[in-house]
């Protein structure tokens, strides 16, 4: 869907004058929230982004062939028939086979290396060194227990308006209760149901790289805005793409690098098509193309950029419309797909959900794509609480991980099939991570067609 800009209200105008001006002169929030990296005045002015133009998307770059002894992550392969076509899909994950390990060999740490990068544009830095801290100690790198949390996305009026509201928690990955894990090595375990004393184990080993700063050129991007304040950097995602690029060429094969960024989000096209909040991606030796001296030993290194989203940009106040879409929400999802389809190269027999229009029909496997914007709270998160710079609250104490779809959704198997762990109420497997707290019905039995 073509997005469109809204001439900025006056009295909007002067609200970000304001608080940029505020958070130049105290190095503080240039979105109204203390603590944040986004700094300067801005030499253009930033372009308010209508409410019903803010849909969140994310996407893919690259993707390679691997072999038994290509220098890469740990990774297995399994393969599943599709009942719905008699098609057989192969397809690569991140980590030890959790159908043939044994002992400690199930589990499997990656070191993860995050470069934040500090962007310049428009007289504005977005300066992803501030979001370190918080997303260190959130729950893609720091353990909590995934038992319960204390709020999940509701279905709000969908399916006419899916305004995914903030709605109870309750039960999450009971098999899990009392066992302090990270967010994937979580979603892992409850999807192949190796929970509770299981030795299954997919862990990450944050290593902090040194800054990179970007300078982003007038013609490849843009300052934007939501009708609550909050301020984006929005720029040319191929433009984009290429300085993630640059960066990769010199990252070690066998880690996962994070590029991590600040309110920072990619449009495709043209401004008004925004946005994109994060990508993972593969690339192997040769320009995507491997070397033909390489013995099958070439090197092929997976990566993902994923932006720190500020209350209040996608989230409205009081766990109103998308209440989940903010801070890791976006590095959750693109971690999870990172581990379910390292090489982007798993297909799958196409899917549709009306939960995520913006995919139309899709045949890979990308496990965070059927349900951006759906999630729930967990841990404590005291990066960015304050209002926004409208005075309205969308900040509330916690980070917002997304929910993930598993394996046998795509494959149109029972659940219970690959082994997933069951759902709160009892049912033998479930589909994605929350179980029967995603609301929506579509997420209770497989995948449908296009």
């Amino acid at each position: 869907m073509k997005k469109r800009y809204l001439p900025l209200p006056a009295a909007v105008a002067v609200l970000l004058a304001v608080v940029v001006a505020a958070g130049a002169s105290a190095g503080g929030s240039a979105g109204g929230n203390s603590g944040t990296g986004i700094t300067g005045t801005p030499t253009v002015e930033p372009q308010v982004v209508d409410d019903s133009s803010l849909h969140a998307k994310t996407t893919v770059e690259g993707g390679a062939s691997v072999l038994p002894t290509t220098r890469t992550v740990v990774h297995w392969h399994g393969t599943t028939n599709d009942p719905d076509n008699g098609v057989t899909y192969g397809y690569n994950m991140v980590g030890a086979d959790p159908s043939t390990c044994s002992g400690s060999a199930c589990s499997v740490t990656i070191q993860a290396d995050i470069t934040p990068l500090i962007v310049n544009i428009d007289g504005m830095t977005f300066d992803g060194t501030a979001v370190v801290p918080a997303t260190t100690a959130s729950p893609v790198f720091a353990t909590n227990d995934y038992g319960s949390t204390p709020a999940a996305t509701a279905a709000g009026s969908f399916p006419n308006t899916p305004a995914f509201i903030r709605g109870p928690g309750g039960s999450l990955s009971q098999e899990d209760a009392g066992v302090s894990l990270q967010l994937e090595d979580a979603t892992m375990r409850a999807q192949f149901d190796k929970t509770g004393s299981s030795p299954y184990h997919l862990k990450l080993d944050a290593h902090v790289q040194a800054p990179v700063t970007i300078d982003v050129p007038q013609n490849q991007g843009t300052l934007i805005a939501s009708g609550r304040g909050v301020l984006a950097a929005d720029i040319n995602i191929s433009w984009w793409s290429a300085k993630i690029n640059n960066l990769e060429q010199s990252a070690d094969p066998t880690h996962l690098p994070i590029y991590l960024t600040d309110q920072v989000m990619l449009f495709e096209g043209s401004p008004g098509n925004c946005c994109v909040i994060g990508y993972h991606g593969t690339r192997a030796a040769g320009a995507g193309g491997g070397s033909a001296n390489s013995k099958g030993n070439a090197p092929v290194q997976t990566f993902a950029w994923a932006s720190w989203v500020q209350p209040g940009f996608y989230s409205r106040p009081g766990g109103g419309t998308e209440w989940a879409l903010q801070d890791i929400h976006a590095l959750s999802h693109e971690i999870a797909e990172w581990a379910d389809d390292p090489f982007v190269n798993n297909t799958v027999e196409p899917w549709l959900t009306p939960t995520a229009p913006q995919y139309g029909c899709t045949g890979i496997l990308e496990t965070g794509d059927p349900v951006v914007g759906i999630g729930f709270a967990i841990g404590s998160n005291t990066f960015e609480q304050g209002p926004n710079p409208n005075g309205t609250q969308s900040a509330d104490g916690y980070y917002h991980p997304e929910d993930e779809v598993f394996l046998p959704w795509f494959m149109r198997t029972p659940a219970s099939q690959a082994g997933s762990e069951p759902t709160q109420s009892g049912g033998d497997g479930r589909y994605t991570l929350m179980g029967d707290l995603n609301p929506f019905p579509g997420f209770r039995a497989p995948a449908t067609g296009c």
